[in-house]
């Protein structure tokens, strides 16, 4: 992706795949999401003290954050904030140093660690040439920035010495804190191949990561390039992870963090990732192709934006994802709080296994308990570009969407684009199912997925999806039933359901009563069929 660093590109390459007008999608989701959250979510801040040392309750789930359009791009109104804080970074950051006056030289060979300790002073912006610099690890302290000659041209590469638990990039304090960290134009390569041939390339928690901001509050990564990681390239979060049960999350996460223009490549586990923390920002990133170590062979959950446990108020603006198991992920794991309050605006995933995989693991069985945290979440404008089997996960299905277990879910203009010479082995290209709720898909495009057994299937039986709404699926050579829907679903509104395939089956096949309004089948054999 030769130009991946070019601000046009990834909005460009969307346009160029999506089936649907940006503008009008844009503003629909936005109107949205402001009755959602007027209706359900109208609380601004909710944090409630527990007993549990470094431990929070975020339930019921009432909070979101506002969103407003600039200059034709989506953001949270809380960046006007980040842009004021910015302001002030840039006053109390006059003195520049540059980190070869301490004794850094850029020749791939020298440890510059001490360099670097000595150089990174609060109220300092430190300045990296061009060039290689090794280090065993660099803690940023609070009211500092630093910054490199470019993205591809200052390297800081961890140490062939550094033990596998090392952070290359952190903050200094995460327990108690720090704010106002900027870095930019450099590249980050922790170095996995100092390992070796080694079944796990990280050694737990919040360890092993390129770049990690734990409880960092006001926060500009930029023009970075993060390669190489154990586990993450990008980690947003805090001091530790946390598993103590749905309703709960971590203390002292980030919050008001800003990513753009990152790049992130042969990582362990996600691209970028948040976990426990609040108000993130992420923009204009490539998240392509991990390694997949960190996990046991063929059970790599390896994402290229994965939005975690316990995050909120998470805004996502035209990025891309490549050669990764899920392109975007917003999940949790059955012993943490689901992400909410989640809204992504343009993505292209290419070639990913799980193009948009949105769920909670552990509540989706009919006698799992339903999640208390998985709410309100959009997609909007998303283009989803064959998905395929990959070796991250050997028996994970090719799939454009996934929803599970998530309500008050939104997907508002989704282009899938199949390969029709793939084997998709009779499973779904689109995937409504397990306890998910007031789940609406408008403007869904969908084409090429021949041998899948449905274009999009609403998954029923006793741990069925319901209140899902329809509202424009258009489907075009592409699967022998355009709309499969399961049993025992009771709340279904369906509209404008097109299909246009040469011998199609049926466009509708269902198990459960509808009332559909707008069809029209061209090739197919029946409009709508009982199954039951």
């Amino acid at each position: 992706m030769k130009n991946v660093k070019d601000p046009q590109s990834i909005a460009s390459m969307i346009a160029s795949y999506s089936a649907w007008p940006e503008e009008d999608l844009i503003q629909r989701t936005l109107e949205w999401h402001r009755s959602t959250r007027e209706t359900s979510y109208s609380e601004q801040q909710q944090s409630i003290p527990c007993r549990i040392p470094m431990t929070e309750r975020i339930t019921p789930v009432q909070t979101s954050l506002p969103l407003e359009q600039m200059d034709g791009m989506v953001r949270p109104v809380w960046m006007r904030r980040l842009d004021a804080e910015y302001l002030n970074l840039m006053q109390v950051t006059k003195q520049r140093v540059d980190v070869t006056d301490y004794g850094a030289v850029g020749d791939g060979q020298t440890d510059c660690t001490l360099a670097f300790r000595l150089a990174l002073r609060s109220n300092r912006r430190v300045f990296v040439p061009a060039g290689v610099y090794i280090v065993r690890g660099i803690r940023l302290p609070s009211n500092c920035v630093l910054e490199g000659a470019g993205q591809d041209v200052t390297i800081l590469k961890l140490s062939d010495r550094a033990p596998k638990h090392r952070r290359l990039l952190r903050n200094a304090t995460p327990f108690a804190g720090n704010h106002h960290i900027e870095v930019c134009h450099l590249t980050l390569d922790w170095n996995v191949a100092r390992l070796g041939d080694v079944k796990r390339t990280t050694s737990g928690d919040t360890t092993s990561s390129a770049l990690t901001f734990a409880h960092v509050t006001y926060g500009w990564v930029h023009h970075v390039t993060a390669k190489n990681a154990g586990l993450h390239a990008f980690d947003i979060t805090s001091p530790h992870y946390h598993y103590l049960g749905d309703g709960l999350r971590a203390a002292n996460g980030s919050r008001y963090i800003h990513l753009d223009h990152l790049e992130a490549t042969n990582y362990g586990d996600d691209g970028i990732t948040t976990h426990h923390s609040d108000a993130i920002y992420i923009t204009n990133c490539y998240c392509h192709h991990p390694h997949g170590r960190t996990h046991a062979v063929g059970f790599s959950n390896s994402n290229g934006i994965e939005i975690d446990d316990g995050s909120r108020h998470v805004t996502l603006v035209n990025n891309k994802s490549e050669g990764c198991f899920g392109g975007i992920e917003v999940k949790a794991h059955g012993t943490s709080s689901a992400a909410h309050d989640v809204h992504i605006f343009g993505h292209l995933s290419v070639h990913d296994n799980r193009s948009f995989n949105f769920r909670h693991i552990g509540h989706h069985l009919a006698d799992d308990p339903n999640s208390e945290t998985a709410r309100f979440l959009s997609g909007t404008n998303l283009v989803s570009v064959e998905p395929v089997h990959s070796s991250l996960y050997t028996k994970s299905s090719p799939r454009s969407l996934v929803v599970s277990a998530y309500q008050d879910v939104l997907i508002h203009g989704l282009t899938a684009i199949g390969d029709p010479t793939y084997d998709y082995e009779q499973h779904p290209a689109l995937a409504i199912q397990y306890k998910s709720r007031r789940v609406q898909l408008k403007r869904i495009a969908v084409r090429g997925f021949t041998t899948a057994r449905a274009d999009l299937e609403l998954f029923g039986g006793d741990n069925r999806t319901d209140e899902v709404t329809i509202d424009a699926l258009r489907c075009q050579e592409s699967a022998p039933i355009a709309l499969k829907i399961g049993r025992q679903l009771e709340h279904l509104a369906l509209h404008q359901i097109e299909g246009q395939k040469k011998s199609g089956d049926v466009l509708i096949s269902t198990k459960s009563p509808i009332e559909v309004h707008d069809l029209l089948a061209q090739g197919f054999s029946d409009r709508v069929r009982s199954d039951v």
